[in-house]
């Protein structure tokens, strides 16, 4: 059993465990569940930022705690400041030490696209980002079937979210590509046994429709690497341990802009 595979398990008993406590039809009723969401597309093509997608992530399966000593609102509100299109924040506890809670703080100080980095297996967890002030939800294609993906970014449209749908390789895309999807993330690190390789964006890139907003995700860790992935045809950059093992991470950005 891959990492992945004991993820998606504990996030099914995760769900079931929720869903007893507290119902969609409850969530509905949270003050964040009506407030408009942010544009993501809006975000990243605005030339006033930087097309950085900054991640809150305290630990990783592959890494362990990478930083549990900055608070949340701290270095997502020092992301903003930087500079970064939007933010995204890890609410998997078992395995990145996140929460709901993490993503409400990151709310209360963010006038910027805020997603919830999760494993999403159920249109549940989407009503629960929606409640807790989330923008973009995101839908990882090796643990869902294409049918899911389909089921589960209707719904989250349907309730304003934005889309990220994350690939690994051209089946994942192509079987993949729905009017209800927004943004295309390529991720660099394989899931099921978290190497690393930035050769997954560039032998995408150009399979990737235009019409979709081009994020490549993990493993940058150079300012030249977004030269060129930009020249390549990405939009965006998804980096979270680059800054995260940083003592100031919204610093360690604003140092990462300038040399971009």
């Amino acid at each position: 059993m891959t990492i992945l595979d004991k993820i998606v398990e504990r996030k099914h008993v995760e769900v079931r465990e929720a869903k007893a406590k507290i119902s969609i039809e409850e969530l509905s009723q949270y003050p964040l569940f009506n407030r408009t969401c942010y544009s993501l597309k809006e975000s990243i093509l605005d030339s006033r930022r930087t097309g950085i997608i900054s991640e809150y992530k305290r630990a990783s399966p592959s890494k362990g705690i990478i930083n549990d000593t900055n608070s949340v609102s701290e270095v997502v509100k020092g992301y903003q400041d930087a500079g970064a299109s939007a933010i995204s924040v890890l609410t998997d506890a078992d395995f990145f030490q996140g929460s709901l809670d993490d993503l409400k703080a990151a709310r209360a100080v963010l006038t910027i696209p805020l997603l919830r980095k999760e494993f999403i297996v159920d249109k549940y967890q989407i009503a629960e980002a929606k409640a807790y002030g989330a923008d973009i939800i995101l839908l990882i294609a090796a643990c869902l079937s294409t049918e899911e993906v389909k089921e589960l970014s209707f719904y989250a449209k349907s309730l304003g979210l934005n889309v990220l749908l994350e690939v690994h390789n051209e089946e994942e895309l192509n079987r993949n590509l729905f009017e209800t999807i927004d943004a295309i993330g390529v991720n660099n690190r394989n899931l099921k046994d978290f190497t690393v390789s930035l050769s997954h964006s560039y032998d995408l890139v150009d399979k990737i429709p235009n019409s979709y907003i081009k994020i490549s995700e993990s493993g940058i860790s150079d300012p030249v690497t977004i030269r060129d992935l930009k020249k390549a045809g990405y939009h965006s950059f998804l980096i979270g341990e680059t800054f995260m093992k940083t003592t100031d991470p919204g610093k360690a950005l604003v140092e990462f802009i300038k040399e971009i």
